[in-house]
């Protein structure tokens, strides 16, 4: 007989990194794994056949909320996929955060208090809305992916995690394409014009940075639009603003051509004192301050750096290797397998005065045993996924005196962390860092030595 679905409610009694929830339908019951669910929630709870077999379910609403949430102030909470812990005292995250890293570790390392983001709201400096509608064949909606429905978009007009000029730019933007009546590119069929808005933010400037990315297969006004946009009434300034033309089927932003409709194509930002132009491309820790309290923790945990030989594996767009040779490194080695990020960390090495930072791009399997100096410490700062297995022994083989690995996903430095421990390294500190306010997201920093 065949299975029908079925609907319960139950007790959300736990939740493990990043947002694996465990629901109970009734007191002694087995526990069901739901995503997206908040302890001490009651919620209601959808089971396919084939979720049933495999004791899983899919969150259908809250029916009541925890005793300790809070009303949102974003009205999208719940319905986006962005902030989970919206309705969640800031207090009580950075407990959750400390708890969960403490927990994929089985209570090994004792860690301190996690560091706060220094601006739990508004924090993000770089966001991708996307084009789309929020309801099939509705009007077009500029904003984000609703959670569980990937082709849905909600708008954001109370987010909380950006900037206000962002709310007034995003509204703007949308208007202007819905009385135009372009259509959005549909990512099934492969047709349409429009496909994301890109803004980025200096906090050193407060001004602004506008993508418009659309496929080819259209064209728009760029002079209204452009004023448009320069006629809003923001608290900051608008730096430049873009067109990016983007062809691939892939739903990514990427750049088949680049036009520079008003202004400039970069910004400047500051961080520890040093300056760094961003590109509408380039890499940058998307919350600034939050980046500031990090690279300034990881500074701390290897003690004096002065005149220490530094190898900055995964270095992006060379920030924490110039925050280091800032610090009196003698000489910071820095390697990214972007090219055109090792050559913004160099204009940005150039533009500091450090003299003291090399900067290669390539593969780290391949460009490691090239390095020519024997370091003192190596930094990892790697890809959600963690450090390539491949590249583990040849990291390894330099035989450091210490290392330290910053992560932004704590499983991958669960998943490496063995591998230093097996080379004959401990563990002697670590200290996790809020870079994402409202969400269960956390950076944590390991420090490894002989």
């Amino acid at each position: 007989m065949k299975k029908e679905p079925i609907v319960w409610d139950g007790l959300a009694v736990s939740v493990s990194f990043p947002n694996r929830g465990l629901v109970v339908p009734a007191p002694d019951s087995a526990p069901v794994k739901v995503k997206d669910v908040l302890p001490g929630q009651t919620v209601r709870v959808f089971q396919s056949p084939h979720m049933i077999r495999r004791k899983e379910g899919m969150l259908r609403e809250v029916v009541k909320p925890a005793p300790y949430e809070i009303p949102s102030l974003c009205p999208h909470a719940g319905v986006c996929g962005g902030c989970a812990y919206q309705t969640v005292p800031y207090e009580k995250q950075l407990e959750w955060k400390r708890q969960a890293v403490t927990d994929l570790f089985h209570g090994e390392y004792d860690l301190p208090p996690v560091i706060p983001s220094p601006d739990p709201a508004g924090y993000r400096n770089k966001m991708e809305f996307s084009f789309g509608d929020e309801v099939k064949e509705g009007p077009l909606t500029l904003g984000l992916h609703k959670r569980n429905a990937y082709h849905d978009i909600v708008p954001i007009d109370g987010c909380q995690i950006v900037p206000g000029d962002y709310i007034r730019i995003v509204e703007a933007v949308q208007e202007f394409f819905r009385e135009s009546r372009d259509s959005f590119y549909n990512t099934r069929t492969h047709a349409g014009f429009l496909r994301h808005l890109v803004l980025r933010h200096s906090c050193t400037e407060n001004k602004t940075m506008v993508n418009l990315v659309t496929s080819s297969q259209g064209q728009f006004d760029a002079e209204i639009f452009v004023n448009r946009l320069l006629d809003l009434p923001l608290e900051g300034q608008i730096s430049g603003i873009l067109h990016t033309c983007n062809d691939s089927q892939a739903d990514v932003v990427q750049a088949d051509s680049l036009r520079v409709l008003y202004g400039v194509p970069d910004l400047t930002e500051s961080l520890l004192g040093l300056s760094f132009t961003l590109s509408p491309f380039s890499f940058f820790q998307t919350n600034t301050h939050g980046a500031e309290a990090l690279y300034a923790a990881a500074l701390r945990m290897a003690d004096d750096v002065a005149g220490k030989t530094v190898f900055d594996l995964y270095c992006g767009t060379g920030t924490i290797s110039q925050v280091f040779a800032h610090a009196g490194a003698r000489k910071v080695y820095g390697i990214e397998l972007v090219p055109e990020a090792v050559e913004a960390a160099k204009q940005n090495a150039l533009r500091n005065g450090l003299d003291n930072c090399l900067f290669y791009a390539g593969d780290v399997l391949k460009l490691v045993p090239t390095l020519p100096d024997k370091p003192d410490l190596i930094i990892l700062d790697p890809p959600r996924d963690g450090v390539h297995p491949k590249a583990m022994p040849e990291i390894l083989a330099f035989a450091p005196r210490e290392f330290l690995y910053i992560s932004c996903k704590p499983t991958s430095l669960v998943r490496d962390l063995p591998f230093f421990l097996e080379a004959g390294y401990r563990v002697t500190g670590m200290q996790c860092v809020d870079m994402f306010p409202g969400t269960p997201g956390i950076e944590t920093i390991a420090k490894l030595e002989r």
